[in-house]
């Protein structure tokens, strides 16, 4: 039985997701209609019906072509207050002229309730800054370009004078409170906020300008293209967003987010253009996003030891599904900034695609005792040429430390405030295909090793033409080609219906396991 779902309603646009078993596309099965007049056939599996009137009545149905079956959904689009034109508070929308100032005034002089629009054009623009209560819509055509000069681009302090220590976080950089550019969409605080429609906002980065010499600070760190800070009930939905200075989209310390039907572009070289960063964020739903960008797709963080100290929290309640995943380091990846903790993050019907890592967990020793992951959950995924479908990493060699000892060593340690914690992994219905390093590398701590991992119904086929690389990222790790599952440091492994193909070695290497459970 077909089931349609609404996901989000605003006042020009309504977004539905398909409730069946086929990751992000339908292929082409669906019939959609608005009130009986046919829209033509669906291909996805989250889709977004715009240029809705406000405060009206529809009717939205679909139809399985092969089986007949349908459903139908009648809803109202949201009321709203006013409709504001950026071209009638000056921008000219030319590419060449600046238009910051005439957009920010048509942002800030937008009542509740309202919309702010762009019509096809380039809006060449510093960064701009958000408002509650209202509506960005980019129209059909319609393009937020930034622009290069950086010193004209504001600094956000990393911490400022408050007697509240949340309110006092304001810029970040990799997981600490440091000086950061302000992003071309930046958002402090602010709540009830859509940025929808069919346009684009690229961050016009280059070699030449923001990814030169990347891990260099000049004046501050590199901007993200949005930036939300303690925000709530924001809606971002099907717009495109790429070329992106570091971070894509880098949600801190927010939660009652959407994120729906994307198309997050980044070139594969480009340095540190994650997808979506949520960090220490709750409630947060990805539908329908297409990813292709410089490293990880998705990468789901709480800051590192010195600010969970100060201001512990942790990214709770994740749901990430028919999302596809091109390219980058990881698909999905938990950490390695994770000091507050990740907990209950589900993944389902997603597609990924040539990306280094599928689901990946990675931390490392000074994480912190805070630093718990738990109730992770994989579900009905296909991956394609994916170099190691599944990794967690305790040993991830990042910061000026990560290449010491402490980090590194295989030796149990002794455990105190430093280390950090791995709780129960879930990995269902998953299907890779031309896998390529390893069929996955799971590397607990001695000390604390990972407490469960669950893998059921998993298919792994590799690639007979795979060339050796390396599984995960930590000192003294071997290249590795067409490796079965290396599992070590885990104190509960229940395997069911795991199936490996064409593997250069044995399908499981396991070390320092417990309890083991095999059907």
């Amino acid at each position: 039985m077909v089931k349609l779902n609404v996901v989000s309603v605003t006042s020009r646009t309504i977004s539905f997701e398909i409730n069946t078993r086929e990751p992000y596309y339908t292929g082409n099965k669906y019939l959609l209609y608005l009130n009986s007049t046919d829209l033509g056939k669906v291909d996805k599996n989250v889709f977004t019906i715009k240029n809705l009137d406000p405060d009206k009545e529809y009717s939205v149905s679909i139809k399985n072509i092969e089986t007949g079956d349908a459903d139908e959904i009648v809803l109202r689009t949201k009321p709203e207050t006013a409709y504001i034109n950026v071209r009638d508070f000056g921008a000219n929308g030319d590419g060449k002229r600046i238009d910051t100032f005439s957009i920010q005034a048509a942002i800030i002089s937008c009542p509740d309730g309202g919309r702010v629009f762009f019509h096809e054009g380039i809006y060449l623009t510093y960064p701009l800054f958000l408002k509650s209560n209202i509506t960005l819509e980019l129209g059909k055509g319609a393009v937020l370009l930034g622009a290069k000069e950086r010193e004209m681009y504001p600094i956000l302090p990393g911490e400022i004078d408050c007697k509240k220590i949340e309110d006092s976080y304001l810029g970040s950089w990799e997981g600490e409170a440091k000086e950061i550019f302000a992003s071309l969409i930046t958002g402090i605080g602010v709540e009830n906020v859509n940025i929808i429609g069919e346009g684009t906002i690229d961050g016009n980065s280059s070699f030449d300008t923001w990814w030169h010499d990347a891990k260099v600070k000049r004046i501050a760190w590199r901007p993200r293209t949005i930036f939300l800070n303690k925000c709530k009930n924001v809606l971002i939905e099907g717009i495109t967003i790429k070329n992106s200075p570091s971070w894509t989209i880098h949600p801190l310390l927010s939660q009652n987010l959407k994120f729906i039907n994307l198309n997050i572009e980044n070139p594969k070289d480009a340095p540190n253009t994650d997808g979506l960063d949520p960090e220490s964020c709750k409630d947060v739903v990805i539908l329908g996003t297409r990813f292709s960008v410089g490293d990880d797709c998705i990468a789901i963080k709480s800051g590192k030891l010195a600010t969970s100290r100060k201001l512990p929290v942790s990214s709770e309640n994740l749901y990430i599904r028919n999302c596809l995943m091109e390219y980058g380091h990881g698909a999905v990846v938990i950490g390695s900034e994770m000091s507050g903790g990740v907990k209950n993050v589900h993944v389902d019907r997603c597609v990924f695609r040539k990306t280094d890592r599928g689901i990946r967990i990675k931390t490392r020793r000074g994480r912190g005792s805070t630093g718990i992951i738990d109730e992770i959950h994989a579900s009905n995924i296909k991956m394609d040429k994916v170099l190691t479908p599944f990794t967690i990493n305790s040993f991830y060699f990042c910061d000026a430390d990560g290449k010491t000892e402490y980090v590194w060593s295989k030796e149990k340690l002794p455990v105190d405030d430093r280390t950090p914690y791995i709780g129960n992994i879930y990995l269902k219905d998953i299907t890779c295909n031309d896998t390529q390093v390893a069929a996955g590398y799971m590397y607990g701590l001695p000390e604390r090793k990972i407490e469960k991992v669950t893998m059921e119904n998993i298919y792994i086929k590799f690639d007979l033409n795979a060339k050796p690389d390396y599984p995960e990222m930590l000192s003294f790790a071997d290249e590795m080609c067409r490796n079965g599952f290396y599992l070590n440091n885990i104190k509960k492994l229940k395997l069911k219906n795991v199936i490996v193909e064409n593997a250069s070695t044995e399908p499981f290497i396991k070390l320092n396991i417990d309890e083991e459970y095999v059907e």
